[in-house]
C-alpha cells in the first residue's frame, strides 16, 4: 500500500520569504527566490524529512485577501484550496515589515479554519529583530515563532513545532491486487478524451478549456478479465501560466494520484513537445518509482513528420527515462489508443518480476568483472552479493565492503546491465547498497 504523506502549506502576503522558507526545510534550492514581490506565481512541492517523519511542503503564491488583478484572484483561490487541502498551515509574516493590512485580513480567514496554524515572523536575523515578533501577537492567532530562514536561524525548531501537530500518514485505500494507472500532464493535452476513449464512453467532461477537469476521478476499466483503476487527473500546470487558482492548485492531487498509482500515462501534446513542465513530471513519475508510458497525444495535427524524428528528439529531452516506451495516438479519433492498455499491462507484469538471487548474482558478477570498480585512495569497492528484494517497484539490495565507494555513475552501469539482462521496460527500479552486516 501507498503511503499518502501529510501536507503542510506556507501561506502569506508577497515577499515575505516563503520560497526561502522552503527551500531551507527541503535542504536544498528549489524555489525561484528574489528580492522582488510575486516572483512564485506556482508552488513548488518538496518532501521534507525530519527525523523519523516525512510530509510534503507547498509554497503558495503572494495571499491578497482583496484582489485587485486576474493574478491576485487566482493565487487567492489557490491558496484557499491550499488552506482546505494542507493538514497543517504556516502563515509566514515580514518582522521587518510589521503588521500589515494584509496580515490582519489572511489572520481573519485563518481563526476561520478547524486546524493547526504556525505563525512564523520570517527575516529576524538577529535577537533585536526577534524581540519584534512579539507585537503579531495581535493577529489572535497564539505564539509567534520568529525566524531567518535565510540565515537558517529558528527554522530547526520550527520543525520540531509542525512534527507533532501532523496526522499519521495514511494508507492509500486501494486494493493492492488492482492495477492503478494514473493519467497525467499539462492542462489541455488531451487527458480526460483519452479516458473516455479508453472507457468506450462519455465519462469525463471533456471541453477546449484548458483545466476542466478539477479532482482526480477514478474509474474502473476491465482490461482482458483484469479489474484496472484509471485515476484521470487535474492538467498539472506549467509554472508562471495565468489560470483560475482551484485547477492551478490540483497539481497536488496530481501529485497523490502519481503516489497512488503502479504506472503513469504521461501525455504530451504532439504539437508542443517536450516543455519543461512534461519534464518536471517525468521526473516526478521517476523519483516516485513508477512505470511510465509517454503517450505522444494529438497525433492527427502533426504533418511532414516521422515518429523516428519525435522519438529522437522525445529521447533526448527525456534521457533519464530512455525505458519509458513512446506511444503516439489520436485520442480525439482513437487512432493507437488500443495500444495503451497492452503496454501498461506489460509494463505492470514487469514491475512484479521477481528474479533469483543466483540469476542476479550471475549477472553482477559479469558486470564486476567487465568495468573498473572505483576505488577512494588505496579502498576499491566490493560487491560482496546481490539480490531483489521486492517488487513493484523491483527493488535489488547490493551488499559491499563500504557503501562510500558507490559512486552515481557506476549505480547507472549496473541498472544498465541488470536491465540488458531482464528488461524492465517501462519501470524504473530502486538499487539499495548496504555495508556488510548491515540489515
Amino acid at each position: 500500500m501507498d503511503v499518502i504523506k501529510p501536507i503542510v502549506a506556507v501561506i502569506g502576503r508577497q515577499n515575505v520569504g516563503k520560497s526561502t522558507l522552503l527551500n531551507r526545510m527541503a535542504g536544498k534550492r528549489l524555489a525561484i527566490v528574489e528580492d522582488l514581490p510575486g516572483t512564485t506565481r506556482d508552488r513548488i512541492f518538496a518532501n521534507v524529512s525530519w527525523p523519523g517523519t516525512e510530509f510534503t511542503i507547498v509554497d503558495t503564491g503572494g495571499l491578497e485577501p482583496k484582489p485587485q488583478s486576474t493574478m491576485a484572484q487566482a493565487v487567492k483561490e489557490q491558496v484557499e484550496v491550499a488552506i482546505d487541502e494542507a493538514d497543517v498551515i504556516i502563515f509566514l509574516v515580514d518582522v521587518k515589515d510589521g503588521v500589515m493590512p494584509t496580515d490582519l485580513e489572511i489572520a481573519d480567514m485563518l481563526r476561520q479554519v478547524i486546524k493547526p496554524v504556525i505563525l512564523v515572523a520570517n527575516k529576524a536575523d538577529n535577537a533585536r529583530l526577534e524581540t519584534q515578533a512579539v507585537e503579531f501577537y495581535e493577529l489572535g492567532l497564539g505564539e509567534t515563532v520568529a525566524i531567518s530562514a535565510y540565515h537558517n536561524r529558528g527554522t530547526a525548531e520550527l520543525l520540531d513545532r509542525i512534527v507533532p501537530l501532523l496526522p499519521t500518514p495514511s494508507l492509500a485505500e486501494v486494493e493492492p491486487e488492482r492495477m492503478k494507472v494514473a493519467i497525467v500532464g499539462r492542462p489541455n493535452v488531451g487527458k480526460s478524451m483519452l479516458l473516455n476513449t479508453l472507457l468506450g464512453g462519455q465519462r469525463a467532461i471533456v471541453d477546449e478549456a484548458p483545466g476542466t477537469t478539477r479532482d482526480a476521478i477514478d474509474t474502473l476499466l476491465d482490461f482482458d478479465g483484469q479489474s484496472v483503476l484509471i485515476i484521470d487527473t487535474a492538467g498539472i500546470r506549467r509554472r508562471g501560466r495565468l489560470g483560475v487558482g482551484i485547477e492551478r492548485y490540483s497539481v497536488i492531487r496530481a501529485l497523490r494520484a502519481i503516489d497512488r498509482a503502479d504506472i503513469a500515462l504521461l501525455v504530451l501534446d504532439a504539437t508542443e513537445l517536450v516543455t519543461a513542465q512534461d519534464m518536471h513530471i517525468a521526473g516526478y513519475i521517476q523519483q516516485a518509482s513508477k512505470g511510465i508510458v509517454l503517450v505522444v497525444n494529438k497525433w492527427d495535427l502533426v504533418v511532414g513528420k516521422s515518429t523516428t524524428e519525435y522519438n529522437r528528439h522525445i529521447r533526448s529531452q527525456l534521457k533519464f527515462m530512455a525505458y519509458a516506451p513512446v506511444l503516439y495516438i489520436s485520442a480525439k479519433f482513437g487512432q493507437g489508443v488500443n495500444k495503451i492498455m497492452p503496454q501498461v499491462s506489460q509494463i505492470y507484469q514487469e514491475r512484479l518480476k521477481r528474479l533469483s538471487t543466483a540469476v542476479v548474482n550471475n549477472v553482477v558478477q559479469q558486470a564486476v568483472a567487465a568495468h573498473n570498480l572505483p576505488r577512494i585512495g588505496g579502498k576499491q569497492l566490493k560487491i560482496l552479493y546481490a539480490t531483489q528484494a521486492e517488487v513493484n517497484p523491483p527493488t535489488f539490495v547490493f551488499f559491499v565492503n563500504d557503501t562510500k565507494l558507490i559512486h552515481f555513475s557506476y549505480q547507472r552501469y549496473l541498472e544498465n546491465k541488470l536491465r540488458q539482462s531482464f528488461g524492465f521496460i517501462g519501470t524504473p527500479f530502486r538499487l539499495v547498497f548496504k555495508t556488510r552486516g548491515e540489515q
